[in-house]
């Protein structure tokens, strides 16, 4: 805080400290003039109090001041002007850069003109100057104070930070503003925003933490107090910080299109300048994630980092692809040298992996000197001489103007002294300036210089961790393969060792083969003769079967005609009292016809009528009463003879048999579920395998099985309901006797299936077979459920749901009875092979006693299989011929005549 000529407005000015007393000593004023002069061109890469700039000027300017303090000591007006007009040329060059740099050109921040702002030990003049400008009317504007301000944030003094949390809520609201563009920059400047007000909420609870992020592990570690719920919160902090800057980085690659070369342009350098402090705030972001997250993984259980590690683990995919997008383009490939992350994310379940995480170090090439500068620092030094003058007049008088340095009133001394005076010491100042500027840029270039080198020591240094990285992994899989490979000879040998006792031993079995070889030749001439005389008894015992087979087959073939003789007699018995049942009802016919004859001829009325010629010609012939009894006997016998009941029964029989099938079914279920049971608590192993897996397959279609019944029954609701009309339903079923009968016999048909698979599956279970019987009852049950559904699909509405219901349960069983067969098989095939013959124990007589009895249990087998067919070919025609019969298919028979 400084008074300038007594003031009463005071002003802040950083790195100079000047007296407000009047009686302060020319040299300290002189000193605090030419540090007004000069802080302002100092470089960015000095220490922030410019020591090392002063330190030459200070000299100079102290020897000069003392020496002209003790000749003219009343020259301390003067100097608190000199003082004056520097302050104000200085707030009037920070003014005019900050106007450079933000302005509403889309073009890119000059690096001079932000480098410029950050001279201050604050903010004040910053946002005094800002404020007036319209960034809430002005993208472009926005967009361009965000990027001055972030670097304003990265490299200005700490109290920056300070200084701008009063116009936090202003950022918050201009963001809000900009967010409901959906486009263009507004969207943008709201992201920009965002991350800038994260920025300052980040250093605000981590004072720690410089702007730029620059720190070492153990600056790292005395930030978070060695206490790891410091560090845990850090780390989240971290996460929303880097969230932002993804974020931003996102929207802005997304803002571009990137098929052309948009980085070459100054609308596209204009968007992609502010991403320089992006990737070097992303690549701190990265390294310090990493090491905290080693560290809490040394701390805490994997558990509860796991929301850790996946935040982690998606930030790092985005954060490669950008780094990778943004080094292909070519306005960065002159700006900055990014970093290319790994391939893989660290493995932090892995304490040794933290050896091999290489920190991202973005290098920063020296800046060349911009030609540009020249003109600049000619309009700084004439701005500067206008506003000097200005100021001079303004504080010394306007009769100051027209006699320059006149100080007689107040000094008594000449005026050619004073002007004397003032040459020198602007000629001075102009030498101390030129040498001042010479050493600064000097100074600057090999800062820059050096920085560069440490960037391009360290990425080497790095490099070079890793390569011995590398070498000491490649180090210890040679020395692994070389034991690896020192066992392997040490195995060799004892292969050799052992293959000599293997040689020894295959010459002593060498002696012993010879033997049984001569033993062997023996055995085989023996065979052979017992083949001889076992050819013999073979060709005699096949005439013999032969033989009996004729006799077996002249047998069956009589037992069939006797069978046929029955047959044929019973049925000509049962069409002999047809014929009685036929003749009778014609005779009682006759008999109704000649009562009826004789009460018509008793009657009176008919009286008259007797003996009138011609009364002959009115009688009713004889031939179409005879045609109509006929008649009658024919229908009659075109009915069913399946089955023989009255009109009420066939209805009943209907429910009977849906019932009975039903019961059926549940019973075999549960006698299914019994053995499954009893199977479990007996068998083991293979026996028990099987059998669950039979049983299973079983019970499956059991419930299949079921459920066709039930959607059956739904559907010959539905059939009554719609197609019997105003009739009962046994009526209905007498109506539709023959569709009756063949429901009925679909019934029967599933129900018999279940019952005989229930038994074929009790035999297979007690190992006497019957998985053949178990295989033919599923199909079986497959067919009848076929004649089931086409049964019902007749009277059925096509579209009715329960047919389709129905159609599905069909299915169903017949993927159930499918299992039932694949599982038979598998099971059978098991048992099979279970049952190889052990030939360890057998000689040679003897293996070929078993082909011996192998061939002829094969011929019997053929013969039995051959005996099988044909009697599976007759039951079949005589079954054919049994249901047409029962169906009414018989093309007729002999009539009884008719009573004349």
């Amino acid at each position: 805080m400084v008074r300038i000529l007594n003031n009463t407005k005071p002003l802040v000015w950083p790195w100079v400290q000047i007296p407000d007393s009047p009686a302060a000593s020319p040299h300290s004023l002189l000193i605090a003039a030419w540090s007004l002069l000069t802080f302002n061109k100092r470089s960015p890469a000095l220490d922030p109090d410019g020591s090392e700039h002063r330190s030459t000027g200070k000299e100079k300017l102290e020897h000069l001041s003392l020496q002209k303090a003790k000749e003219e000591p009343q020259t301390l007006g003067w100097v608190r002007g000199l003082a004056l007009t520097a302050c104000v040329l200085v707030s009037f060059t920070q003014a005019v850069s900050i106007n450079k740099a933000i302005n509403t050109q889309e073009v890119a921040v000059k690096e001079k003109h932000a480098r410029n702002i950050l001279f201050f030990r604050g903010a004040h003049t910053f946002w005094a100057a800002v404020n007036r400008l319209p960034l809430s009317s002005n993208a472009v504007l926005c967009w361009k104070f965000c990027h001055v301000f972030h670097k304003l944030l990265r490299d200005g003094h700490p109290n920056v930070i300070k200084d701008s949390l009063r116009n936090k809520a202003d950022l918050n609201d201009m963001s809000r503003m900009w967010g409901h563009m959906s486009e263009g920059y507004g969207k943008l400047c709201s992201l920009y925003l965002k991350l800038l007000i994260t920025k300052m909420d980040f250093h605000v609870k981590n004072p720690r933490f410089p702007g730029n992020l620059q720190m070492s592990d153990r600056q790292l570690d005395e930030a978070g107090e060695n206490d790891v719920n410091n560090f845990f919160q850090i780390t989240v902090e971290m996460f929303d910080y880097l969230e932002c800057e993804l974020n931003l980085f996102l929207g802005v690659f997304s803002s571009l299109d990137m098929s052309r070369s948009v980085s070459v342009t100054a609308a596209g350098q204009c968007r992609l300048a502010p991403l320089l402090q992006v990737i070097l705030d992303c690549s701190h972001l990265y390294d310090y994630t990493v090491k905290l997250l080693f560290k809490l993984h040394s701390c805490l259980p994997a558990d509860t980092l796991e929301g850790h590690r996946d935040r982690f683990q998606e930030q790092f995919k985005k954060l490669k692809n950008l780094f990778y997008r943004s080094s292909n383009l070519q306005y960065f490939k002159r700006l900055i040298q990014i970093p290319q992350l790994p391939e893989n994310a660290p493995n932090f379940l892995r304490a040794s992996a933290l050896s091999e995480h290489i920190s991202p170090v973005v290098v920063v090439p020296p800046e060349p000197a911009s030609p540009e500068s020249e003109p600049d620092e000619k309009l700084l030094s004439a701005s500067s001489q206008r506003v000097a003058e200005t100021k001079f007049d303004d504080v010394f008088g306007a009769t100051a103007a027209s006699d320059p340095f006149n100080f007689s009133r107040q000094n008594g001394m000449r005026r050619d002294n004073k002007e004397q005076l003032v040459e020198q010491l602007t000629a001075e100042l102009r030498s101390l300036k030129e040498e001042l500027t010479t050493f600064r840029g000097e100074s600057s270039r090999l800062c820059r210089s050096l920085q560069g080198r440490v960037s391009e020591l360290e990425a080497e240094l790095a490099e070079q961790s890793h390569l011995k990285r590398q070498a000491l992994g490649e180090s210890e899989f040679l020395r692994a393969e070389l034991e690896d490979l020192r066992r392997a000879r040490e195995d060799t040998e004892k292969e050799q060792r052992s293959l000599t006792e293997f040689e020894r031993k295959a010459q002593a079995n060498e002696q012993r083969y010879t033997k049984l070889k001569e033993k062997y030749t023996e055995l085989v001439q023996g065979h052979a003769e017992l083949l001889r005389k076992n050819a013999e008894v073979t060709r005699q015992v096949s005439v013999a079967r032969a033989a009996q087979e004729e006799v077996e087959l002249v047998r069956r073939e009589m037992r069939e005609k006797v069978k046929a003789a029955r047959e044929e007699a019973k049925q000509r018995s049962q069409l002999a009292a047809m014929r009685r049942t036929a003749l009778q009802g014609a005779l009682k016919e006759a008999e109704r016809i000649i009562r009826d004859s004789l009460v018509q001829t008793e009657n009176p009325a008919h009286a008259g009528c007797t003996g009138t010629a011609g009364t002959s010609r009115s009688r009713p012939p004889p031939l179409p009463a005879r045609l109509l009894v006929q008649l009658t006997l024919s229908s009659r016998k075109l009915r069913p003879r399946g089955l023989e009941l009255q009109q009420g029964e066939l209805g009943d029989l209907v429910e009977q048999e849906m019932a009975a099938t039903s019961v059926t079914v549940e019973t075999a279920a549960a006698r299914i579920e019994e053995m499954l049971s009893a199977s479990r608590a007996v068998d083991t192993g293979m026996k028990m395998e099987v059998n669950e897996r039979i049983l299973s397959s079983c019970t499956g279609l059991m419930q299949a099985v079921r459920e066709l019944i039930l959607s059956s029954k739904d559907l010959q609701r539905d059939i009554l309901e719609c197609g019997r009309g105003a009739a009962t339903a046994k009526e209905f079923y007498a109506k539709n006797s023959r569709w009756t009968e063949g429901l009925i016999s679909a019934s029967k048909a599933v129900g018999w299936g279940a019952a005989v698979m229930v038994d074929a599956a009790e035999e297979a279970l007690r190992g006497r077979g019957g998985f053949e019987r178990l295989m033919v009852s599923s199909r079986e049950i497959a067919a009848g459920t076929a004649q089931l559904v086409a049964a019902s699909k007749v009277k059925a509405d096509r579209d009715s749901a329960n047919l389709a219901r129905l159609q599905r349960a069909s299915r169903g069983v017949t993927q159930a009875a499918a299992g039932v067969v694949a599982s038979t098989k598998s099971a059978k095939t098991q048992i099979e092979e279970r049952d190889t013959m052990d030939f360890s124990s057998m000689t040679l007589i003897q293996v070929k006693r078993q082909e011996m009895d192998s061939q002829v249990r094969v011929l019997e087998l053929e013969a039995q299989l051959q005996r099988e067919r044909e009697r599976l070919g007759e039951l079949r025609k005589k079954h054919y011929e049994l249901a047409g019969v029962a169906e009414g298919w018989e093309e007729g028979e002999g009539q009884s005549p008719l009573p004349r």
